[in-house]
């Protein structure tokens, strides 16, 4: 299992992503599941994988080894005219690569299934966060749908929707999603350290701080223990139950 959240606020946008992949109990590595692409002053790419890992691997590869201009070698992954194409070419590689690998066709549940999540910025355009699903159809972040989960999302939810605010800096944003992924890794073993981090800021078309939390990293053993103490202070400072 795996856990990646894209999120947008007025300033930018703020990926991240576990790293735990596992075939078993013992069976556990560490593998990226965030890739990102620029072309400084024209574009930024942020990419999120969840599912099976074969999959998105293989997505990816295609994704950059494919060309639209032999000359230059350059992916069609960074020829794209908008974020909106740019996913369409996600979610086609996607629905072509599972359609080719299960012997069963193209399916959302198969066990070759994965999903991805797709941010970023091409000039001309704002900034866009997708979620591109497992038959290749995607949708849009929007005012009322600021971010996207993919993987085991339900126990770092709560977090991100009683707190998230569009006028958050980007600093912020990363505060609160360390605390939703905090949540996740102590409620489900298959989502682990390190986290991965990027930022990007709206109309830098360039990578933004990006930043790897292990189990030794100080901020993130403050987030979590900071965490756990406000929680216990918060459920003591609740009016007391009184039974009628």
């Amino acid at each position: 299992m795996t856990y990646c959240v894209g999120l947008s606020v007025d300033r930018g946008l703020v990926f991240m992503s576990d790293t735990r992949t596992n075939a078993g109990v013992d069976n556990i590595s560490v593998v990226q599941k965030m890739r990102t692409w620029e072309v400084p002053g024209e574009r930024f790419l942020c990419l999120m994988s969840a599912g099976n890992l074969a999959t998105t691997q293989a997505t990816i590869s295609l994704l950059e080894e494919r060309v639209l201009d032999p000359a230059n070698r350059e992916p069609a992954l960074l020829k794209q005219p908008s974020m909106f194409q740019t996913a369409k070419l996600i979610g086609d590689t996607l629905k072509e690569v599972i359609a080719e690998t299960s012997p069963t066709g193209q399916s959302a549940d198969a066990r070759f299934a994965a999903s991805f999540i797709l941010g970023g910025q091409v000039k001309g355009f704002k900034p866009c966060l997708f979620m591109i699903y497992p038959e290749g159809n995607f949708i849009e972040a929007g005012l009322d749908n600021p971010f996207f989960q993919i993987g085991e999302h339900k126990y770092g939810r709560p977090i991100i929707v009683r707190t998230y605010d569009p006028r958050m800096s980007l600093e912020e944003v990363a505060k609160l999603l360390l605390v939703s992924f905090d949540s996740t890794i102590r409620s489900n073993l298959s989502v682990g350290l390190p986290i991965d981090m990027q930022f990007y800021e709206t109309d830098s078309f360039k990578a933004g701080y990006r930043r790897r939390f292990d189990r030794t990293d100080p901020y993130y053993n403050l987030i979590s223990e900071g965490w756990s103490e406000a929680l216990k202070k918060a459920f003591d400072d609740l009016p007391p139950f009184v039974a009628a």
